[in-house]
């Protein structure tokens, strides 16, 4: 379980969750440690539609429907939580385009439902629903409700996931003969539960003795069982569903059932839930053959405490600013993937919104240009399964400075939707060069170049594409960054054409100079004086000439350019400092022109 620092949700509160349904307690007493969590049950579409745009999290269970109107209402909205395992009631494709993280709860409840499925199976095969009530109005009619024994019965189970898979382990329990239909299904774990994989669903349906649906509702599958599937069946072969209602065609089994070609039902889900008093799903329920509970599959105190701290600890961790390891519209991440990629997720953030005011500052002759960015990983961390999270946090550093904030929900559900639709090209390269000889065993390299679908790439200027007019350094300075990580603690390893190494965190003065005595007592001079504290102070020499082909040629273009115009190139340094109080606009323009300042720059990180 996350041990989390109280966050805010950047309007200098706690963030909010809204929780409209019944959930456990045993998780929401982790939120409360640190977030504002509101139970509010009962209340209308309309009426959680009204107050969404106050909450940054909302937990629902299957009742609540999450439509796009919905998620467009919470301008805050981060993460919808399903406790449970199907998310059909919340909007997928909405959600993604709005970047809402969308997490359920895939483990905690297959126990649950796989033992509620045994018990249907065992309840339709004695006749335990008619023979309870029977008994219950002073009936004894042992001859009329003679059952059937499951062992040595054929079990055919569409969908051999978990539950499946639970369910036919304790089936062959039962001495029951279990058959499955599942395209991408394990052969491994299929073999080590003596289930058999037949190639179609036709050749499952004719053996079924008892047949049992463990998949999704999508499109795929819904109203898959229906009246010519139904035809293919025994008259003696019995149906459960304690997956998802809408699979079964509702009129269709009721037809069978009135008909006698099919022998019972046992039925927890329903197309409606609560069904309408004259719709099929009512008659279903009503029907003798048939026993039915009201959704009741997870409906174990055991399941509830299990999902309810799963996926409060999904809210808790997503709203820390962690990655989501668990997410339905996003790629899972493995815990150990997790642990590699997280100071990772944190540097290329900080690299991003680095060059976005070192490069590009709003204001400046380049902060309407539209660059294209290589975005190259070395090392160890070329061997990731993913790097969507960090094309995510590039993303969301290179907007941050220019966007508002509550605008800018970019996270790794919609980052690439959205840099398409900005119009920003992000290539990834991997480098399993061994990088640790300089320390350490991953680094990551931006590299920004001029976008030929720009305006400006057609000038004919005669300079090199990632050659750059003002901020943060000469005209003529490369747009690169490198860094690494040490000690899970990101540092920047290269700016421009400047080797350094400082941790990108908080406010700094970033200043280009003459490499020569007394800048640094000239700077921090002027910086005492207007009541400016330095943290710390990093002096950044002239690094070795390299492009991406590693030619240097490109650079040796700058330099020559540069010796026309009669700069001082390799006369030069750049000095970083970490600095707390404020860097008034005066206080940065009075060090530029002292001492051979050349520019001086501000970047809050």
């Amino acid at each position: 379980m996350p041990q989390v620092q109280p966050s805010t949700n950047g309007h200098g509160a706690r963030p909010k969750v809204l929780i409209p349904e019944k959930v456990s307690p045993d998780g929401l007493k982790m939120l409360q440690a640190s977030l504002e969590v509101h139970e509010r049950k009962g209340l209308s579409p309309e009426e959680l539609e009204s107050i969404i745009g106050d909450y940054d999290a909302l937990i629902v269970r299957s009742e609540t429907k999450v439509t796009a109107s919905l998620m467009k209402a919470g301008k805050r909205l981060r993460v919808v939580a399903r406790a449970g395992v199907g998310v059909d009631n919340v909007d997928l494709e909405a959600a993604t385009k709005l970047g809402v993280i969308v997490v359920n709860s895939p483990q905690g409840n297959i126990n649950a439902a796989a033992e509620h499925t045994i018990a249907l199976l065992m309840a339709v095969a004695r006749n335990i629903g008619t023979a309870s009530s029977s008994l219950k109005d002073g009936k004894w009619e042992r001859s009329k409700l003679v059952g059937v024994e499951v062992k040595g019965k054929t079990l055919s189970i569409i969908g051999l996931g978990k539950v499946g898979l639970t369910v036919a382990r304790a089936a062959g329990g039962l001495g029951m003969n279990l058959l499955a239909f599942d395209p991408y299904a394990n052969p491994s774990l299929a073999a080590s539960a003596n289930v058999e994989i037949v190639d179609t669903v036709d050749e499952l349906l004719a053996q079924a003795d008892f047949l049992t649906l463990h998949t999704p509702l999508i499109a795929s599958t819904k109203g898959m069982i229906g009246e010519a599937e139904l035809a293919k069946m025994k008259p003696t072969a019995r149906i459960l569903n304690v997956a998802r209602g809408g699979m079964i065609d509702e009129a269709a089994l009721l037809a069978a059932l009135d008909a006698g070609t099919i022998a019972g039902a046992g039925i927890d889900v329903f197309t409606s839930e609560p069904p309408k008093p004259d719709d099929p799903a009512s008659r279903l329920i009503a029907h003798p053959k048939v026993v039915a509970t009201p959704h009741l599959g997870a409906s174990t105190a055991e399941a509830q405490e299990n999902v309810s701290i799963d996926v409060c600890t999904q809210v808790l961790s997503i709203l820390s600013g962690q990655l989501p390891r668990s997410a339905v519209n996003a790629p899972v991440i493995l815990p150990e993937e997790y642990r590699t990629l997280a100071p990772f997720v944190s540097l290329l953030e900080k690299m991003g919104s680095l060059y976005t005011q070192h490069f590009a500052p709003p204001g400046s002759p380049t902060a309407g240009a539209r660059p294209s960015f290589d975005v190259t990983y070395e090392g160890a961390l070329a061997s990731a399964n993913t790097t969507k999270p960090l094309f995510a946090a590039l993303l969301k550093g290179l907007l941050s400075p220019i966007t508002s904030a509550e605008s800018l929900n970019i996270n790794l559900v919609n980052a690439e939707i959205l840099a398409r639709e900005r119009g920003i090209r992000i290539n990834e390269s991997r480098s399993r060069d061994n990088v640790e000889q300089e320390g350490y065993s991953s680094s990551v390299t931006l590299r920004a170049r001029r976008d030929p679908r720009s305006p400006s790439a057609s000038r004919g200027s005669g300079a090199p594409d990632y050659v750059r007019a003002g901020g943060g350094g000469d005209e003529l300075a490369d747009k690169v960054i490198a860094g690494f990580v040490s000690g899970n603690t990101p540092y920047i390893s290269r700016l421009g054409r400047f080797r350094t190494s400082f941790v990108p965190a908080g406010t700094l003065l970033i200043c280009r100079n003459y490499d020569s005595p007394g800048k640094i007592g000239v700077v921090g001079g002027r910086l005492g004086e207007a009541g400016v504290n330095i943290r710390f102070m990093s002096v950044a020499p002239i690094g070795k000439a390299e492009d991406e082909d590693g030619s240097g040629e490109g650079l040796a273009k700058v330099d020559s350019l540069m010796e026309q115009r009669g700069g001082e190139k390799e006369n030069e340094a750049l000095m970083i400092l970490g600095v707390e109080g404020e860097v008034g606009e005066g206080v940065r323009k009075s060090l530029i022109g002292v001492e051979g300042v050349l520019e001086a720059g501000v970047v809050v990180l």
